[in-house]
């Protein structure tokens, strides 16, 4: 059984209004606060541990080994234990499972001012971060049940992904430093170790804030969803951990994503390993270092609030290699950066393309990737982000040092390169190529050059004020009916409509008149029919401004004689965009029915017809919304409506964008 699932995209409302719809689900607002919580926990805990293992020591060495070792023990759960935590996701009560964790949470960082030992640190460091990796793992594969629609979970990833790498940070970072100096501001006698005590036992105190909070408000949270779930509960985790890797392993989509994050945060981790003597080699100091530090990391959000808009356009499988590719084409630029504001300018560029490449992925593991085997996905993707960022970190101060500084006379000036250009050269080459095979792992579709590919899709403009509605469906009957009356309710609605009826009749007589008997060459005709209505009707009336329904534009026709002509939805799918000229409908309505319903214009190999139809679908899942076509004709017509009049407010806004979908339906 495949894990991977096919859904609708994100609607084309704006990002207030998908963020009020996603906030106004009691169940995720709550779950999203807890996240919050413990986000800014995290890196209190950080700075915490990290502060405390300094001041339990002394001597600049000894406080540079303690300071290391807290950094270096937070890695270890990750690289021993990342693909259990993700089987566990799988197979208990994912609810449970937070709940323990944020209490064990709360118990080792209680425990640490009570030792007051360096030893005990490193143990709590630990187990703290052993327990943060069983948690996060449950709390990703939980967002996606908790949704109302699947087009929803690159809004949830994106309001999580920003509190957690945006406003905690910040929080944290605030919280930190106004406990530091209440003491000596409000004439206290405390220590800075005891002040750091204070920082841990309320942050402990936030961890059992959370587990009271998941344990007694969010039950939603142990649901689970899909036929899968109940086999994971009964397989023994070792199995699941097997299973687990089989899957990142062997399915390309995931394939993709492992080898894109590797790409994305190898770039990530060579900028931040590098800062410092980056700054150096630019004639600036710790203020340049800073500078260089925070623009990082606002890069990083500003990717993951603008990964929406860029999804509306390019597909999410093609837009995270797009991005990676990006990151380390934008890294070449910051090796050459000769001075201060190319270098904030180009870094802020390599931080926003990861956090495009980062929320893309998430949200492609939250809406395409089965509930049952989602927990091991994010486990272990969320691991791979943070040892390849660390493993750069330790790395890159290595091979920088063992590259000394070379003067260089160019055109009579002295021109002094350090090792840090090469390293970050290297590692923009890295990414670059990284990003290339995970755009081919992912792309399911074409196998041109990538270049050509995203340009032909960035080069799509807004069409004037025309809408494109195309009508799909397994049978001639039920998309006739709909386009009929859809059309008549758009013109009730003041509307100016064009309907393009099906130019059934006509090819079926030029299919008479040559003579051709080859399923290929019936394909080639329907094709060429549609191409023809494509230029002589809906490009005129586009152009006009009108609303045109496209009764079975092209996808549908090529599959039904696809299916009998042994066609893959790859070639049908290059085959209409070659026929229309790329001209995508803003909304595409398939109209999802058991094919095996009876029918008496069902083609021969109904299944087949499915299958290429919901395909071709999944391979744009930001052009159609599928729509239940089960029960009465009326009743159908009623969930065509609903889906199409979020396109039409948008429309009257004036914001209407080729390429845009409608929310889901039915």
């Amino acid at each position: 059984m495949s894990r991977i699932r096919q859904e609708p995209a994100e609607s084309s409302a704006s990002t207030v209004h998908r963020v009020r719809s996603v906030l106004a689900i009691g169940p995720f607002r709550r779950l999203w606060a807890v996240n919050s919580l413990c986000s800014v926990g995290d890196w209190l805990a950080l700075l915490a541990t990290t502060a405390l293992a300094t001041n339990l020591t002394t001597g600049y060495q000894a406080q540079s080994f303690a300071f290391g070792g807290v950094v270096a023990i937070k890695l270890l759960p990750a690289l021993l234990l990342a693909p259990l935590a993700g089987a566990l996701a799988d197979k208990f009560d994912r609810r449970r499972l937070m709940v323990v964790c944020d209490v064990l949470r709360c118990l080792v960082l209680l425990s640490i001012p009570l030792a007051g030992s360096l030893w005990w640190l490193f143990v709590a460091t630990f187990l703290l971060e052993l327990c943060t990796l069983f948690w996060v793992p449950a709390k990703d594969a939980s967002i996606p049940n908790l949704l109302r629609r699947p087009d929803q979970v690159e809004t949830a990833n994106q309001l999580s992904m920003v509190m957690t790498y945006g406003v905690s940070v910040v929080t944290a970072s605030g919280l930190f430093t106004a406990l530091t100096v209440l003491g000596p501001t409000l004439f206290l006698p405390l220590t800075p170790t005891q002040i750091v005590y204070f920082a841990l036992v309320l942050n402990g105190l936030i961890y059992l804030s959370t587990a009271i909070t998941v344990a007694t408000r969010i039950p939603e949270v142990s649901g689970r969803a899909g036929p899968g779930a109940e086999q994971a509960r009964g397989a023994s985790v070792l199995a699941l951990v097997r299973d687990g890797l089989r899957f990142v392993g062997t399915t390309p989509l995931i394939r993709g994503l492992v080898i894109g994050i590797a790409g994305a945060f190898t770039a990530g981790g060579a900028v931040i390993a590098c800062a410092k003597l980056y700054a150096v080699s630019l004639k600036g100091g710790d203020a340049s270092y800073g500078l260089l530090f925070v623009s990082i990391f606002l890069g990083l959000g500003s990717g993951m609030v603008i990964a929406p808009k860029l999804s509306q356009r390019i597909p999410h499988n093609r837009l995270f290699g797009a991005a990676i590719v990006g990151a380390g084409a934008v890294l070449l630029l910051v090796a050459l950066a000769p001075h201060l504001w190319l270098a904030l300018l180009t870094v802020l560029g390599v931080g926003a393309s990861a956090g495009v490449a980062f929320l893309t992925g998430m949200t492609i593991i939250g809406a395409k990737v089965e509930d049952a085997i989602r927990g091991r996905t994010v486990a272990f993707m969320q691991s791979l982000v943070r040892l390849v960022l660390m493993g750069s970190m330790a790395l890159v101060p290595v091979l920088v040092g063992l590259l000394p500084p070379r003067t260089w006379h160019v055109f009579g000036a002295e021109l002094t390169v350090d090792g840090t250009r090469p390293i970050l050269f290297g590692a923009g080459i890295i990414a670059a190529v990284l990003g290339v095979v995970a755009y081919r792992q992912m792309d399911d579709r074409r196998s041109g050059p990538i270049l050509s590919d995203l340009m032909s899709v960035l080069r799509r403009q807004r069409r004037s004020s025309g809408l494109l509605i195309a009508v799909e469906g397994d049978t001639v009957a039920d998309t006739s009916a709909q386009s009929q009356r859809l059309a008549e309710w758009l013109r009730a609605e003041g509307q100016e409509v064009v309907l393009a009826a099906d130019p059934a009749e006509e090819e079926r007589r030029l299919l008479a008149e040559a003579g051709l008997h080859s399923p290929r060459a019936h394909v080639l005709m329907s094709a060429a029919v549609r191409a023809d209505l494509v230029e002589q009707v809906v490009k005129p009336a586009l152009a006009a401004g009108a609303v045109v329904v496209l009764e079975r534009s092209v996808h549908g026709p090529l599959a039904e004689l696809g299916a009998s002509a042994g066609m893959d939805a790859a070639e049908l799918e290059g085959l209409a965009e070659f026929s229309t000229g790329r001209l995508a409908a803003d909304v595409t309505v398939l109209l999802d029915k058991d094919p095996a319903t009876p029918s008496a214009n069902l083609a021969e190999q109904p299944w087949r017809m499915h299958r290429l139809l919901t395909e071709m679908a999944a391979a744009e899942p930001d052009r159609y919304v599928v729509v239940e076509a089960g029960g009465g004709v009326e009743e159908v017509a009623e969930r065509v409506r609903e889906a199409v009049r979020p396109v039409l407010a948008n429309r009257q806004q004036g914001t209407p964008e080729p390429g845009l979908s409608a929310a889901g339906a039915g």
